[in-house]
């Protein structure tokens, strides 16, 4: 006999479902009894089921950064004003005296007195910031906070002339995959723009626009001018702040970035409580990923939590009685898969008290309380930028210390973290970008004379050479270069 086809299958199937009466219906249950719960809509308020009084609630809250760097040029700018002057006479084309970079973005308000949150990439290098409210009105804002590790920066109307509604920080902490959310900015510029999808996936971490790596994905669609917005759940909370997106073209693929209000809620506390930079837990401790290899070897199922390398002498870490090879599963409670994820969970404790570390040491699980606190200054930075004819023109140097290495994100060896001079920025384009010097540099001599303080580089830089060696210590391996003056 040969087999019924496809069709006649689902013939049998539709017929089935069209007359459930009669003995076939009783074999074959009617397709509606094959799905789950879901029901039709039995009435008109159902079918007009909107988000439309969600985000009527939340759109006044959400406004467009303008941000503006004036540079002002100086008043003899050289051979070709003078040509112009010449060519066209006094009445020529007058140049700009003023050169202005612009940038655009969103942000929320958070507080009834004006604060509002944003990208630090919003308004990086802005020194005029404006903001406009969903009913138009403007107002100049001050920059409060900027947190550069978190890509978060606080502002604040200078004259708030009332009406303004803030949206309360939500839970990020609860969110979970397929949650819907609606993402609230001003894409390209266009004027506020409202739009809806679903959280994609959780602490992602290996996006690289921040320092503390734990955003919430989602294919809201999220574009240029977005950044700051806000990622609003269905109560009407803040549970992010738009920050980033995967883009080839620079428009939105459906993968989006935000940073979860819980670290946001960090920021905006420092920011009320008059600080002007956000002060983080110090483990003092250098900690490498869990690879296939390393939780086979210390009996986990999959690789999870982080190890700790190394440990900086007198630090929480060392006083803790943490020890090399450990493998910290969990802060408080809560799973670290990778060394992103435990530096957000440990920065949003504080710094005061203690936390407790789930510690895997051997084939026994431990808890371990460690100390909260600030990484020591143990000296002044004294920060230098380099503006003398020599290899190091263009770059800024401070003196190394615990807090520098914790503030740069330093991954420097246990042998290195003493006393020195660090390089902690090079500018693009400059004489020591040429040379290839970098940031995380430690100078050790400079033409034979070691280098202990910035002003030992001062004063070795003064002086004027044909050749310059320049001995430094990048990531432990120590390597001397010879330039021309």
């Amino acid at each position: 006999m040969r087999r019924p086809t496809t069709s006649l299958l689902l013939a049998a199937l539709l017929l089935g479902a069209a007359h459930p009466a009669g003995a076939q219906a009783e074999s074959v249950p009617p397709f509606r009894a094959l799905q789950d719960n879901r029901t039709v809509p039995e009435s008109k308020a159902q079918v007009q089921l909107s988000f439309a009084p969600l985000v009527k609630r939340a759109a006044p809250s959400v406004v467009n950064v303008y941000g503006t760097h004036v540079e002002k040029r100086a008043a003899n700018r050289g051979a070709m004003d003078e040509f112009l002057r010449r060519f066209f006479g006094d009445a020529g084309p007058n140049l700009p005296q003023e050169r202005a970079q612009r940038s655009l973005g969103s942000g929320v308000i958070v507080d009834a007195s004006g604060l509002i949150v944003t990208n630090n990439h919003v308004i990086e290098n802005m020194n005029e910031v404006k903001v406009a409210l969903n009913d138009r009105r403007e107002f100049e804002a001050q920059i409060l906070l900027r947190d550069p590790r978190t890509d978060l920066a606080i502002l604040k109307i200078k004259s708030p002339s009332g009406g303004l509604t803030p949206m309360e920080i939500g839970d990020s902490e609860h969110l979970q995959v397929g949650d819907f959310v609606i993402a609230i900015g001003n894409p390209f510029g266009v004027g506020q723009t409202v739009t809806q999808g679903i959280v994609s996936a959780l602490a992602r971490t290996q996006v690289g626009s921040a320092d503390y790596q734990f955003f919430i994905q989602t294919d809201a669609a999220i574009n240029p001018g977005n950044s700051g917005g806000a990622l609003v759940d269905l109560n009407g909370g803040l549970v992010g702040i738009n920050t980033a997106i995967y883009s080839q073209s620079g428009g939105s693929h459906g993968i989006g970035f935000a940073i979860p209000a819980s670290m946001v809620k960090a920021v905006v506390e420092t920011a009320k409580g008059g600080a002007k930079t956000v002060r983080r837990p110090w483990l003092g401790a250098r900690l490498q990923h869990v690879t296939p290899d390393i939780a086979e070897s210390v009996g986990l199922d999959h690789p999870t939590g982080v190890m700790v390398a190394s440990m900086q002498p007198k630090s929480p870490a060392e006083e803790a009685g943490l020890k090399r090879g450990d493998v910290i599963l969990a802060v408080d409670g809560q799973t670290v898969d990778d060394p992103e994820a435990f530096g957000y969970r440990f920065a949003l404790k504080g710094i005061k008290g203690e936390t407790k570390l789930t510690v895997l040491r051997g084939s026994s699980r431990t808890t371990v309380p460690v100390r909260l606190g600030p990484a020591p200054e143990t000296r002044p930075r004294d920060a230098l930028k380099v503006k003398t004819r020599s290899p190091f023109l263009g770059s800024t140097v401070v003196n190394l210390s615990p807090a520098v290495i914790e503030d740069l994100q330093l991954d420097l060896p246990a042998a290195t973290q003493g006393e020195g001079v660090i390089i902690s920025e090079v500018e693009a384009g400059t004489v020591a970008n040429r040379v290839g010097l970098q940031k995380g540099d430690i100078l050790i001599a400079v033409n034979g004379t070691p280098v202990a303080t910035t002003k030992d580089l001062e004063r070795v830089t003064r002086a004027t050479a044909p050749m310059w060696e320049v001995t430094i210590n990048r990531g432990g391996q120590q390597m001397t270069s010879v330039f021309g003056g």
